[in-house]
Parts: C-alpha cells; structure tokens; sequence
C-alpha cells in the first residue's frame, strides 16, 4: 500500500478550495461539477474536499465536523515551507485562526499552527534535516 489521499469533510468545498489558494497558495486541480467534491495542487499525495451530505453517504456514519467542534479536531494538515513567519501571516490574513505563532524546536524546525474556516488544523512548518 502507499498512502494517496487526505479528505477533509466541509460545508462547502468550493469556499475551503479558494480558503486553501488564498492562504496557503495551492490551487485547486479539480472541482466537481455537483460542488461536492474538490482537490487541490499538492504534489503526488492529494488533498481533497468533500461536502457533508457526500461525506455521511459515503462512510455510513455521522461523525463530528470539524467546524462545529469548539476545539481543533485531533489531526492536523502539515505544510512544508521555506518561509513559515509568512506563510503563518499570510494564512491568517486570509482568515485563519492563529493557534500558536512560529517557533524553533529544539531539534531544528520551525512549526507555527492555524486553524481554518472549515475547522482544519494546519500546520506550517519547515523541512527536518
């Protein structure tokens, strides 16, 4: 097995497509015509969207949605950047949540956390090694 896809369960699909582009650059690659499905350019490993409605079907099950959760749900979307104080600003004003501002780990990296609009958890760190 190889790991292919992260899908996170949103509201609305196209608003965390273009959040994703405004803050942290990545564009989408595909939109569904339905609305309820969308991926972004992320490299080999996908980062896709699906709205609820699709989600429940899909799986079976309720579960808890990540926006109406009063804290960040225990999982997080890591992004590598050369730059992580920008990209921590960048994300928040394109209207993230400033979770925990950029700061060096003692092994070296530097790790900030934001959460979106639809209530995912982002990490924006640099590269290990």
């Amino acid at each position: 097995m190889k790991f292919a896809y992260t899908i996170v369960y949103v509201a609305d699909v196209a608003a965390s497509l273009a959040f994703f582009e405004a803050a942290f650059g990545l564009p989408t690659r595909f939109l569904h015509e339905s609305g309820s499905y969308g991926e972004l350019e992320t490299g080999a490993t996908a980062l896709a969207f699906v709205d609820h409605a699709t989600a429940r079907d899909s799986v079976g099950h309720d579960y808890v949605a990540a926006a109406a959760s009063p804290l960040p749900l225990g999982l997080e979307i890591g992004l590598v950047t050369d730059d992580v104080a920008a990209a921590f600003e960048r994300a928040v004003k394109a209207g993230a949540a400033a979770l925990s501002p950029p700061k060096t780990k003692p092994w070296g990296q530097t790790v900030a956390y934001v959460r979106c609009p639809d209530g995912t958890l982002v990490e924006l760190c640099s590269a290990m090694g």
